[in-house]
């Protein structure tokens, strides 16, 4: 009877973290809704074709050598066949590598509508497969940073990964947007900025509430467990937390822009509910509700003024956000997480980011300006005039409305 009762809560175990893997796999049709409908008409195809490329490509570097950097699962997975002891490996490995897929997501918007195609995807390989592992084995995997000092030694936490995920897909893109330069006519001569609208607001808007769906196996998956009473209910009440930490962000953030702009902003709302989801990834196990809903909201209000500041004081050209929402939202995520956790410390949490940003946005940085020197990183003034899906993908995401 024991055994049977052991078997049964390995095959839910493994199920749930199937389904929950499933779940933020569906946030790659999120990154892509929300990307499309930021981005101009005329680079649409492009930023599709960005996506769906680089979630291939992180599946499968991740299964080549990412996985084993990180977790020691073989290379070519050859050590990964086999039940683990409370769920089956090659589950792990699934809900494991759909994370590194929404971590180089994070690069694809920021970069969007100037960059090349296939300099992008030779940075999703090294990205897949090296730098970020390697920072999920200093932190997930509880590995020394380099045998000088362990994070967790340190008090280190982070959940699901506001840091080890959002935050560092953030570092990597700001270094891409450093080398990259602003889009054409994005900046006057006098330093001001010029809104540059995005095409499609229902899909940006469909985008957004997929990735809120898809955070419930982000966050929820990362319980590891389904098969008992406590851990189904510490799975309900993360449910709980990521759904009001994301209605936080929302709230706040429309408040803010009526109160700035006397009117509200569809983009920002977009925003809000992104940056509560973030805010609450490194910590959604331990908060109340309504601790939950504040976490959340002092993110929406965090980016409104971030994206506002980048763009105005830092002329930092990032067309969905993405920098804000995952990077500046994603510190204030792991700082949260000693409000309502005593076993974490601030500065642990401190030692945690600093560790990330350093070893992502440097490695990123050197990356890309190899990448620039061997194949360019950017696509020509008049291909960029013309739209990236002419220039990179020959052809166009709705010609009978161009033409």
């Amino acid at each position: 009877m024991e055994n049977t009762i052991l078997e049964m809560q390995f095959a839910l175990d493994t199920f749930y973290f199937l389904m929950m893997g499933a779940l933020v796999m569906w946030m790659a049709a999120g990154f892509s809704m929300l990307e499309a409908g930021m981005v101009r008409s005329k680079n649409t195809a492009e930023i599709l074709t960005k996506n769906i490329g680089l979630f291939a490509i992180a599946c499968t570097t991740y299964m080549v050598y990412g996985y084993d950097l990180m977790y020691g699962g073989g290379v070519l997975l050859d050590g990964i066949s086999g039940a683990g002891e409370k769920y089956s490996n090659a589950s792990d490995f699934f809900f494991q590598v759909v994370f590194v897929a929404t971590a180089m997501s994070i690069v694809s918007g920021a970069v969007a509508e100037r960059m090349k195609l296939f300099s992008f995807f030779a940075f999703a390989v090294v990205f897949t497969g090296i730098i970020y592992p390697m920072e999920g084995a200093w932190t997930w995997a509880g590995e020394a940073v380099f045998g000088l000092y362990t994070l967790g030694d340190l008090g280190f936490a982070d959940f699901a990964g506001s840091g080890i995920v959002h935050m560092a897909g953030a570092a990597a893109a700001l270094a891409g947007v450093i080398v990259l330069g602003a889009r054409k006519g994005k900046y006057n001569k006098d330093g001001s900025s010029n809104a540059i609208p995005g095409a499609n607001m229902p899909l940006a808007t469909l985008g957004t509430f997929i990735l809120w769906m898809g955070w419930f196996g982000f966050n929820g998956g990362s319980v590891l467990a389904m098969a008992s009473k406590e851990s189904a209910n510490a799975v309900a009440m993360v449910f709980l937390n990521t759904n009001a930490a994301a209605a936080g962000g929302v709230i706040a953030a429309l408040l803010l822009v009526k109160l700035l702009w006397g009117k509200a902003d569809l983009t920002m709302a977009l925003n809000g509910a992104l940056a509560g989801l973030v805010a609450i990834t490194a910590g959604p196990d331990t908060p109340t509700a309504l601790e939950a809903t504040l976490i959340g909201a002092v993110g929406g209000i965090l980016v409104v003024f971030s994206i506002s500041i980048l763009d105005k004081v830092f002329k930092i050209d990032d067309p969905v956000g993405a920098i804000s929402v995952h990077g500046v939202v994603g510190l204030w995520g792991l700082l949260a997480v000693p409000l309502t956790n005593s076993g974490v410390s601030f500065t642990g949490q401190l030692a945690g980011a600093g560790t990330i940003f350093v070893w992502v946005f440097g490695t990123s940085l050197v990356l890309w300006l190899v990448l620039k020197a061997i194949m360019g990183v950017r696509i020509s003034e008049e291909e960029e005039y013309e739209g990236a899906d002419i220039a990179e993908c020959g052809l166009e995401a709705y010609p009978e409305f161009t033409k």
